[in-house]
């Protein structure tokens, strides 16, 4: 079923809908209905019934009345005390119209049930009198027919019920000033029945009376003396009846007099009264539609948009209150159609309690101006909500701040709805908002939720769930009304928030502090600083990076080989932009082609992260906000800032909520990753800039970085030798050179951006490993000697250290050298041991070459032996070493470099080559003249036992 329009479904009364109603038309006076000059809708008995909802408090009370006035019992004297606007005036005119009988009951709609429910078949006509204390005054007389004269309560009340009969037969007393007997009453009541006196604004009436002083109306105690006479005579009469109501606000009851006068006519009324039960809250929902819709819809349509919002609420009821979830709340629901029930509950449970808004008739002249302007607007809403509520509008919005203090009409035009509000600028500025009005619709809901709350309650405003409750419709996403509530919660001035509870008040929140304190902060001494701190901390692990280097100038980044590449971070200022000219690039080279004032040399091991030029500005307006709410929660901390616990914990959100938002914006904003290239144009190196975006949504920065350098090959973890071999061939192996330096190579690799870029000396190293283990790429040797190569490897071996002796042999070289080394062997031992085949001497020398080291006897030239004469046995003739044992002394200041050293040059040498153990021994030994103490000897235990030394102890002398 589709989702219909209120407007589509209910009809507003005529009144309504031409904005003609007048606001008295809601305050029934009953003055002007005894006097017939009221409008038609209360002076027509069977008007006001049909547009009169018979609450369950009317429906005793006229019971009551009409047993009374049939002399069934009943009872003789009923007191109406409600709050202001609770429904007393219309209750009296419900029984005016039913007792006076100028129209059939059974023309009255909804009388017959209260008559048949009473056992009364056919209702006395009765007299009745209508005493209105506002239309009376102590010191004036009221002039009546045939020139008579009324000045008291008595004589008005014999007046009207037996006209010149009845004011004769108070006529003393009504002269003296004195109040008539109970007697007197009994026989003027007895006459006059059956009848009815209502009696309205009595304490008004009475107040006026100064103690000790007499009035043509008579004296203080004298309509003391008076009331009581007469609520006690009503007993007396078993049909006649009394209603009066007596205010229970301290507005209506006057000061202390009016409080005096109450108190002494609660003596009385307390004697005889029937309790009678004020309009609820689910009685008033059939109340305002009566008045002020002509048809209500269909009921199978009104149960269908209500099942709608049941279904809706029930889908999503963690997000909404809990009495959603029962089936009352579809009834209530269906009963309040076409207005949500979550507008009568804050209306008649917040506004309820201000001091000028009366509960029936507040709501009626309230919800009239709204239903009128939604209708002219074209509002196309299922229900009317609290998000409903047309704030625009200069009349609904003049109503709304009727009954507020002072100071709330700017927060509303400034914030809530209007064509300068926030609200209405955050729905322009996000499509998503504007399509459903969801920042107006909350912030509407949050002021009719909260704008009648009292600054001192314990829990102020209004849950986030109710504003979902008050703004969302069937269809919509509550996401989006979650996110409109934080960026309303950031931006607007007089909104505040505490956990999931939302309010607006008339005192600007701390935002208008902050913001003007985002204007003083200094970019160069506190906000760089700021992003390079939190960019740095951001960063984490260093992995295997030689160092991340954030917002540094060029001097300040090394130009070393280092244990890995470095990562540069350039400021904010050097943003990459597609479109816009890149500052990005210029600041990266700068960094890459010089350190400080001398010329980089290590070029080709720096990486650069660049910041998105379309974030930085949002980056740098979050870090603003983060320093302001970080020095106002300071400030506040240490008394310079005077504000109450409110105000310091809404800082202290603002603060972290600030701080959790910058670590995200970082994250989104250095996502470009930059790598320098060189390609040769014209035979010159010309420099370009690889780029690719990183995600911004993993976890670890760094390791995302790394993983994206690792997929686009800019950043060698593993390198195959035959690309070693292919580097060698284009660039070294040319005109004739058929060796170069192993570690020339590497650093060049460092040097240049047409070179790879390697990680560290280790993936070179491994590259020459595997190369020299097979014939199909290069040789390899420790050193040269003339032209011996020292430590050569072809086909077989390993390679030894990367220093400036060892050296890449290209590969025809490498086996040539290696075919006459085993040419020379094989010579040498036919010589030796007179063999023609010289197999013995060939597999002890030709193979052992090449599985081993070059030979060590002398040099042995390419040509072959010269002289004529043998030369020496490449072969040592002594025993073979098995063992080796070395002992080296550690500088202490340098322990851990020379270590490294150390393995590098020696240990590797042997743990490279297969079948080798290698075991290696640390010795420690310190001296102190001084002796050691406890806490040094205790922690170098610990550690030893830690780190599993075999032995270790303290000695004496």
């Amino acid at each position: 079923m589709s989702l219909k329009a209120w407007r589509d479904i209910a009809t507003p009364h005529k009144d309504v809908l031409g904005g003609t109603f007048k606001q008295s038309e809601f305050a029934a006076d009953i003055t002007q209905v005894a006097t017939g000059t009221a409008e038609e809708e209360y002076q027509d008995a069977e008007k006001f019934f049909a547009r009169t909802y018979i609450t369950e408090g009317m429906r005793l009370l006229l019971i009551s009345v009409a047993q009374r006035l049939a002399g069934h019992g009943g009872d003789p004297v009923i007191q109406l005390q409600t709050a202001f606007g609770g429904g007393k005036t219309h209750t009296m005119l419900a029984v005016y119209h039913m007792a006076s009988r100028k129209t059939s009951t059974d023309k009255l709609h909804g009388v017959s049930p209260v008559l048949d429910e009473a056992g009364i078949s056919e209702l006395p006509s009765a007299r009745v009198a209508v005493i209105d204390g506002i239309n009376m005054a102590p010191s004036q007389q009221s002039v009546k027919k045939e020139g008579q004269k009324v000045s008291t309560l008595w004589g008005e009340l014999a007046w009207q019920l037996l006209s010149d009969q009845g004011l004769a037969m108070v006529k003393d007393s009504h002269e003296q000033g004195t109040s008539p007997g109970k007697q007197v009453l009994v026989e003027l009541l007895k006459k006059a029945a059956p009848c009815v006196i209502l009696v309205d604004e009595l304490v008004s009436y009475i107040r006026q009376f100064e103690p000790g002083k007499t009035y043509s109306a008579g004296t203080y105690d004298s309509n003391i003396s008076f009331i009581q006479a007469l609520t006690e005579a009503m007993k007396a009469v078993p049909n006649a009846i009394l209603l009066a109501s007596l205010p229970e606000s301290e507005l209506e009851v006057g000061g202390t007099r009016g409080q005096e006068t109450l108190l002494a006519l609660e003596k009385f009324f307390g004697r005889v009264e029937s309790v009678w039960k004020p309009v609820g809250t689910e009685e008033a929902f059939e109340i305002v539609r009566r008045r002020l819709f002509e048809n209500a819809g269909d009921r199978a349509e009104v149960e269908g948009i209500s099942r709608q919002f049941s279904d809706f609420y029930r889908q999503h009821a963690e997000k909404f209150p809990t009495e959603t979830q029962s089936n009352e709340y579809f009834e209530r629901l269906c009963r309040s159609y076409p207005i949500h029930p979550e507008v009568f509950d804050r209306l008649y449970e917040d506004w309820s309690t201000l001091d000028k808004f009366q509960r029936t008739r507040g709501v009626l002249q309230y919800m009239a101006i709204v239903i009128h302007q939604l209708w002219v607007s074209g509002n196309r809403d299922a229900l009317i909500m609290p998000g409903s509520l047309p704030l625009e509008d200069s009349s609904v919005r003049d109503k709304s701040i009727h009954y507020l203090p002072q100071g709330w009409q700017p927060v509303i035009e400034r914030e809530v709805d209007g064509p300068r509000s926030a609200a209405l600028d955050l729905d322009s500025q996000i499509a998503l908002f504007g399509s459903m009005q969801a920042a107006r619709r909350a912030a509407r809901t949050i002021f009719l939720g909260s704008a009648a709350s009292n600054s001192v309650q314990a829990a102020r405003g209004i849950k986030q769930e109710r504003i979902l409750l008050g703004a969302a419709q069937p269809g919509q996403s509550l996401g989006v009304f979650e996110d409109v509530l934080k960026r309303l919660r950031d931006r607007l001035h007089y909104l505040y928030s505490e956990q999931d509870r939302f309010w607006f008040d008339t005192k600007p929140n701390l935002r208008r502090e902050m913001e003007s304190r985002k204007q003083n902060i200094s970019e160069r001494d506190a906000l760089i600083p700021l992003l390079k701190e939190r960019t740095t901390r951001l960063m984490g692990r260093q992995h295997h990076f030689a160092g991340i280097h954030v917002f540094n100038p060029s001097g300040d980044v090394p130009d070393e080989y280092g244990s890995g590449p470095r990562l540069v971070v350039v400021p904010t200022n050097a943003a990459f932009s597609r479109t816009e000219t890149n500052q990005a690039y210029n600041a990266a080279e700068e960094i890459l082609r010089n350190r400080g004032d001398q010329p980089r040399q290590k070029q080709n091991r720096l990486i650069f992260l660049a910041a998105d030029f379309d974030v930085v500005s949002r980056l740098k307006d979050q870090a603003r906000t983060f320093l302001a709410w970080k020095s106002i929660v300071e400030d506040i901390d240490s008394g310079t800032l005077n504000q109450d616990l409110v105000h310091l914990r809404q800082a202290k959100q603002s603060r972290d909520a600030a701080d959790s938002s910058l670590s995200q914006l970082i994250r989104e904003t250095y996502k470009w990753l930059m790598a320098p290239v060189e390609e040769f144009v014209k035979g010159k190196p010309k420099l370009e800039w690889e780029v690719v975006q990183i995600s911004t949504t993993t976890p670890n920065l760094v390791e995302t970085i790394e993983n994206k350098l690792r997929e686009e090959e800019w950043l060698i973890y593993e390198w195959s030798p035959i690309f070693l071999r292919n580097i060698l061939n284009q660039w070294y192996f040319k005109d004739g050179v058929s060796e170069v330096s192993a570690l020339k190579v590497w650093q060049d690799c460092c040097h240049y951006l047409y070179l790879p870029r390697l990680v560290n000396d280790q993936v070179f190293k491994n590259a020459m490993h595997q190369g020299v283990a097979s014939e199909d790429f290069f040789g390899y040797a420790s050193g040269k000697e003339g032209d011996t190569y020292l430590g050569f490897a072809f086909g077989q071996g390993s390679i030894g250290g990367l220093d400036s002796e060892a050296l890449i042999i290209e590969r025809e070289a490498a086996k040539a050298y290696r075919d006459n080394l085993a040419e020379e062997a094989a010579k040498r031992a036919r010589e030796q041991g007179g063999s023609s085949d010289g197999q013995p001497g060939f597999t002890a020398t030709g193979e052992g070459n090449e599985c081993g080291t070059a030979p060590t006897g002398g040099p042995a030239p390419m040509g072959g032996a010269t002289g004529g004469g043998p030369t020496a046995d490449p072969v040592s003739t002594s025993a073979i070493k098995k063992h080796f044992y070395g002992t080296a002394e550690l500088d202490p200041l340098k322990a851990k470099m020379d270590f490294a050293t150390l393995v590098d040059e020696v240990v590797e040498q042997f743990s490279l080559r297969s079948g080798v153990e290698v075991k290696i021994s640390v010795e420690i030994e310190a001296t102190s003249a001084d002796g050691f103490d406890e806490a040094l000897q205790r922690t170098i235990k610990e550690n030893c036992n830690v780190l599993k030394f075999s032995s270790s102890e303290f000695e004496g002398e």
